[in-house]
C-alpha cells in the first residue's frame, strides 16, 4: 500500500533505502565546542533503528561564530571529526544514510551563543527574534566564509557522512544574501539576482571542489520566505534551475525565515498539513534532480499520496521523527494506530529553542534521553496504582507497564485523558486526540487495569496494598472570591468546551490565558458574541509568540472583544461588572465562563501516605503545569520504580 514510500532512490551515487527523511532540527545536544556527545549520537541512532531512509543532521557550524544556538554541532576544525565519525559509524550499523547539514546562522544568532561576537549579515538589519544589529560583512570576510563552507564539507566527508546539505534557507546567512529582505548591498554581492546568488554559487563551487564530483551535495532553501520583501516562488524557480546547473544533486524545498508572523520554518497546528507541497511540485517540474518537500507532513498515508502525485521525491518529517522515531518501521508493518503522531503544538521543539534549551517533545518524553534510558523489564515486578487518568497518569501507567510492573489506573471521571480531552476542542487543536487515543490503545495492549468512574480512597488502597502509588490527579479550577461566581449561568471553561453545559449568545470569559482565549475562539466559531476579560496587560502570556500570533488572528477575525488590564468585579444576572483605568462598566452576558487558572488537586496525598511509604506526586497535582511537564514527570515516575 505504501509502495512509493518504501522504494529506494539515489542522490548522486548514494542510494537512500526509502523516501522518508529526518529533516534537520536543532537539538542542542552537542558540547559547546561543537563536538558530539553520547546523547546526540543516541538521539540520531534511535531514528536509524526506526527505519528512516535518510537522516539529515542539523546545523553544523562552519566556524566557531556561525552558531545560532549554544550547543549545536560543528566541523570547523579537524579535532571535531573523531566524535562525529562515531555518530556516522553508529548510524551505518543500520540501513539509514546520514547527511550533514552545514550552515552559518548569520544575523539569526546573538553574542550569547556564537562565541561572544557580533552576528554578521550582508546588511546591518537585526533579526526579528535575536535583535542584535549585525556586522555588515566585507568582501574579504565573505571570501573567508566561502572557504569555511568547503572545509566544513570536506570534514563531513572525512567523518563518514554520506553527503552534505548546504543550508540556504530559513533566513540564515546564505538566505540573507539571496533575498532583498535582508540584502541591501550595492556591490557585487547585492542588487540583481545574479549578484545576490554569487555567495551561494561560490560556496557550492568551493564545496564541490573539495568533496569531489561523486559525493552528494544538496541544498535546502525557502521557496517562499513569507515576509514583506522576501523571496517568493517566482525567484525560487530560477534558484532551482541555477542550483541544478551548478551541480547540486538534490533540492530541499522549505519555506520561511525567523519571526512570529511567519508560518514557514516550523508550522504550528494552526497551519494546514502539507501546505507547501505545491512549491516543491513547481520546482520538481523544472529540474531533473530529486526534490524534498516538508512542513506539517506527519502521516505515512499523506506522504505516500504526495509521492504518488509526483509532487516530490522525498518526504521530510522533522517533528514527526521526534514524536515517534519508529514511524517508518510501524508504517511499513501496517501498525498505524501504534504511531505516536506529532500534534503540532511546538511546546517542546520550537519552545525549547526560545530559551536555547535542549530539544524536547510533549508526546515523547524519552526524546533526548535515549542514551540513558533502560526499558528492560524488572526482575521483581511491583504492584503500582496510578490515581488520575490525565496525561501524566496515563504516561506513568504506560511506562510502568512497559517495565513489567502490575499496573492499575483509577479515574474519577468516565473517560481517560483529563484536561487533554477538552484541549482538543478549540479550533485547530483536534489532533490532540491522536495522543490520547494512542496512549489508551497502548495501555490496553500492555494490560493495564483501568477503573473509570472510581473515586480512590484510603480504604480502597488499604485493600489493594500497592507497592507504589502515583498521584496524578491534576488541578482543579480556581474560584476567586468574586461576587456572583456561583450563579447558575457561570460555568468552567472545561465544561463549556466539552459541551457539558449550554451557552447563550452573549458570553463573557473571565481569564485571558491559553484556556480562556482558546475557549473564546471555540465559541466565536459558533458565531456567538464573545468578550475576554484579563487582568494582565496581554492575553495568552504563557503561549509562545508563533501560537499567540495565530490564535490572535482567529480572535480578531471572529471579532472577539478583548479587555486587558481589566478586573471582574461582580457577576450579575445579565452581565459582568468590570473595572479598568476607564472606570467601572458592565459587559452584557447571558453566560459567564471561568478560565482563571488551576490549583493542584492534591487533597488525597497526605491520606495516601499513610497507606504506602512510596507515594509519588506528578503533574498538576504537584504544581500548576502543562502537559509537556506532566507527561515528562509521569514518565519519570513510572520508569524509576525498582
Amino acid at each position: 500500500m505504501l509502495n512509493h514510500l518504501f522504494s529506494p532512490k539515489k542522490i548522486n551515487q548514494c542510494e537512500i533505502p526509502n523516501r522518508l527523511a529526518v529533516t534537520a532540527m536543532v537539538s542542542n545536544y552537542c558540547n559547546q565546542d561543537g563536538t558530539a556527545t553520547d546523547r546526540y549520537i543516541a538521539y540520531h541512532e534511535e531514528k536509524a533503528k526506526g527505519g528512516w531512509g535518510l537522516i539529515i543532521t542539523e546545523d553544523y557550524a562552519v566556524n566557531p561564530h556561525a552558531m545560532g544556538y549554544k550547543c549545536i554541532a560543528g566541523l570547523w576544525n579537524d579535532e571535531q571529526i573523531e566524535g562525529h565519525k562515531k555518530l556516522t559509524d553508529t548510524i551505518h550499523q543500520y540501513d539509514s544514510k546520514v547527511f550533514c547539514q552545514i550552515y552559518h546562522a548569520g544575523r539569526q544568532s546573538n553574542s550569547t551563543v556564537n562565541g561572544g561576537v557580533q552576528p554578521v549579515a550582508p546588511s546591518a538589519i537585526p533579526c526579528p527574534w535575536n535583535r542584535e544589529i549585525p556586522h555588515e560583512l566585507t568582501i574579504s570576510e565573505i571570501v573567508q566564509i566561502v572557504g569555511e563552507f568547503g572545509d566544513c564539507a570536506l570534514r563531513a566527508k572525512k567523518a563518514g557522512f554520506d553527503g552534505v546539505e548546504i543550508h540556504a534557507g530559513h533566513g540564515y546567512l546564505i538566505a540573507e544574501f539571496m533575498s532583498t529582505y535582508v540584502n541591501k548591498r550595492t556591490d557585487k554581492y547585492g542588487g540583481c539576482l545574479d549578484n545576490r546568488l554569487r555567495f551561494v554559487k561560490e560556496i557550492v563551487e568551493n564545496v564541490r571542489q573539495k568533496v569531489g564530483s561523486d559525493y552528494p551535495v544538496t541544498i535546502r532553501f525557502s521557496a517562499d520566505e513569507g515576509v514583506p520583501g522576501g523571496r517568493d516562488i517566482s525567484e525560487s524557480r530560477i534558484l532551482a534551475k541555477q542550483f541544478e546547473a551548478w551541480g547540486v544533486d538534490a533540492l530541499h524545498v522549505s519555506n520561511g525565515v525567523y519571526g512570529s508572523h511567519n508560518k514557514g520554518t516550523v508550522a504550528p497546528m494552526y497551519i494546514p498539513h502539507a501546505w507547501t507541497i505545491d512549491f516543491a511540485a513547481e520546482i520538481k517540474n523544472i529540474v531533473d534532480i530529486p526534490v524534498f518537500t516538508v512542513n506539517r507532513i506527519n502521516d505515512p498515508y499523506m506522504a505516500e499520496g504526495i509521492l504518488e502525485m509526483g509532487k516530490a521525491d522525498f518526504i521530510g518529517m522533522g517533528r514527526g521523527s521526534l514524536a515517534d522515531p519508529a514511524l517508518p518501521n510501524k508504517a511499513k508493518n501496517g501498525e498505524f494506530s501504534s504511531i505516536r503522531y506529532c500534534i503540532g503544538c511546538l511546546q517542546g521543539c520550537v519552545g525549547a529553542l526560545y530559551t536555547d534549551s535542549p530539544l524536547a517533545c510533549l508526546v515523547n518524553p524519552s526524546l533526548g534521553r535515549e542514551w540513558e534510558l533502560n526499558y528492560t523489564p524488572v526482575s521483581a515486578p511491583k504492584t503500582v496504582v496510578v490515581v488520575g487518568g490525565g496525561p501524566g497518569g496515563l504516561e506513568a501507567a504506560r511506562i510502568a507497564a512497559v517495565k513489567g510492573h502490575e499496573v492499575s489506573l483509577y479515574e474519577q471521571k468516565g473517560y481517560l485523558g483529563g484536561q487533554f480531552v477538552s484541549a482538543a476542542y478549540p479550533p485547530s487543536k483536534g489532533e490532540f486526540t491522536t495522543y490520547t487515543a494512542w496512549i489508551i490503545d497502548e495501555l490496553d495492549k500492555l494490560g493495564v487495569d483501568i477503573h473509570l468512574n472510581t473515586e480512590v480512597s484510603k480504604e480502597l488502597l488499604q485493600e489493594i496494598q500497592p507497592d507504589t502509588i502515583i498521584v496524578a490527579t491534576g488541578g482543579t479550577p480556581m474560584l476567586p472570591p468574586i461576587k456572583g461566581i456561583y450563579k447558575p449561568h457561570v460555568f468552567a471553561a472545561e465544561d463549556v468546551l466539552l459541551g457539558n453545559v449550554p451557552t447563550g449568545d452573549k458570553i463573557v470569559i473571565a481569564g485571558g490565558g491559553e484556556v480562556g482565549t482558546e475557549t473564546a475562539a471555540h465559541l466565536a466559531l459558533q458565531e456567538k458574541e464573545v468578550a475576554v476579560v484579563e487582568m494582565f496587560p496581554t492575553l495568552m502570556k504563557e503561549l509562545d509568540s508563533v501560537n499567540r500570533f495565530n490564535l490572535t488572528k482567529i480572535l480578531n477575525e471572529y471579532e472577539v472583544k478583548q479587555y486587558t488590564e481589566t478586573k471582574v468585579v461582580e457577576i450579575l444576572d445579565d452581565g459582568v461588572e468590570v473595572e479598568n483605568s476607564q472606570g467601572r462598566f458592565i459587559l452584557q452576558a447571558d453566560t459567564v465562563v471561568l478560565a482563571l487558572g488551576y490549583k493542584p488537586n492534591n487533597t488525597l496525598v497526605n491520606e495516601l501516605k499513610t497507606v504506602s511509604d512510596n507515594v509519588v506526586v506528578v503533574g498538576g497535582a504537584l504544581k500548576t503545569s502543562n502537559a509537556l511537564h506532566a507527561i515528562r514527570e509521569g514518565f519519570d515516575a513510572g520508569i524509576s520504580i525498582k
